[in-house]
């Protein structure tokens, strides 16, 4: 009974805790509600995010005060055509003698206490680059100088470069299915955001900006435990367990579940679907939704509202539909939600 009250009392705090960043966020980043509830999400499921948008929608700034709110250190890189996976590992100069100098980049000198990793533009890394990254994401460590390097409180970020195509490298299936989100952010639709975001000179500075996050909101060394209690504190009836593996059903072999989209081939068109991580993945930001909401039990509104920012850059589609792979996927979901009956 003890137990129970104890665990009932953290979860508590850290809701109140989750709230209030998103809170501080919010008032540094305007009309972004939605992707930082998304960045949430996955803050407490520990998971790595793809961040999707145009240039100058505000994802770098929103990921920065994320950082500041969560504490730990931050890294950024720009991926660039040449990047090799050791410029990641190793920091290379002339010392004062004249010599040339190997040393532990700065990400393995933040090992330990790394929390926020940003891989900016990371399609325009080489593949090589992305099977390090993989590793990073998928072990949480690294191998460089005859050791292994830990980073148990990582989270890794990516954003892709959707302008230009040349001197790019799509990421691969199983890259892309190691992030646990990839969250679209937008340009505000609300014409008084976009007024402010425009005339407002207090959003033209982003480093003044960010201040208003003048400490840590979260203890990212706590996020861990955090997730794990979160968890396994959602209870899952039987009837929503049966709706998600339909869901699953569906997101594979659209066709037979009696999905169609027009003009196209849905025999042909899924290639691979969301695999068994992917799904559990998408349990796991429901459960956390569910806890953000205030319930102890997952609900089918849970599920569907995670469900497109889970499941949608999974999906594979064959190579004659994947120039409009944004359009066909999302109309594919949303298809998928509206023809699956929820309990």
């Amino acid at each position: 009974m003890n137990d129970s009250i104890a665990v009932s009392s953290m979860l508590g705090n850290w809701r109140d805790a989750a709230l209030s960043l998103e809170e501080s966020v919010g008032q540094v980043v305007a009309g972004q509600s939605r992707a930082i509830r998304l960045m949430t999400i996955a803050i407490f499921a520990r998971g790595h995010v793809l961040l999707a948008g145009d240039v100058g929608v505000g994802k770098t700034t929103l990921l920065r005060a994320v950082a500041r709110a969560i504490g730990g250190a931050y890294e950024r890189v720009e991926g660039t055509v040449d990047m090799m996976p050791g410029d990641l590992l190793y920091h290379t100069y002339i010392a004062d003698d004249g010599r040339p100098r190997v040393e532990p980049s700065s990400i393995l000198g933040k090992a330990g206490e790394l929390s926020t990793f940003f891989f900016n533009e990371i399609n325009r890394a080489r593949p090589q680059v992305h099977s390090l990254l993989l590793r990073l994401m998928a072990e949480r460590s690294v191998t460089a100088f005859n050791r292994t390097y830990d980073f148990p409180y990582v989270q890794v970020y990516a954003d892709r470069n959707r302008v230009e195509k040349e001197e790019t490298f799509e990421l691969p299936a199983a890259a892309r299915d190691r992030f646990f989100m990839e969250i679209p952010i937008e340009a505000p639709a609300d014409a008084e955001v976009r007024r402010q975001l425009i005339f407002d000179p207090r959003y033209h500075d982003t480093d003044s900006l960010l201040t208003a996050i003048d400490k840590p909101i979260l203890d990212y060394q706590t996020l861990v435990a955090a997730a794990t209690t979160i968890q396994k504190a959602i209870h899952t009836s039987d009837s929503v367990q049966r709706y998600v593996v339909r869901l699953w059903e569906a997101t594979v072999r659209p066709g037979k579940m009696g999905i169609a989209l027009p003009a196209i081939d849905m025999d042909r068109l899924v290639q691979g679907g969301a695999s068994p991580r992917g799904f559990a993945f998408l349990v796991r930001a429901a459960r956390v939704r569910a806890w953000l909401e205030g319930r102890d039990m997952l609900v089918p509104e849970d599920v569907r509202d995670v469900f497109l920012a889970t499941v949608a850059h999974r999906v594979f589609l064959d190579p004659v539909y994947e120039l409009r792979r944004e359009q066909i996927v999302l109309e594919l979901c949303e298809s998928v939600l509206k023809t699956v009956p929820a309990p």
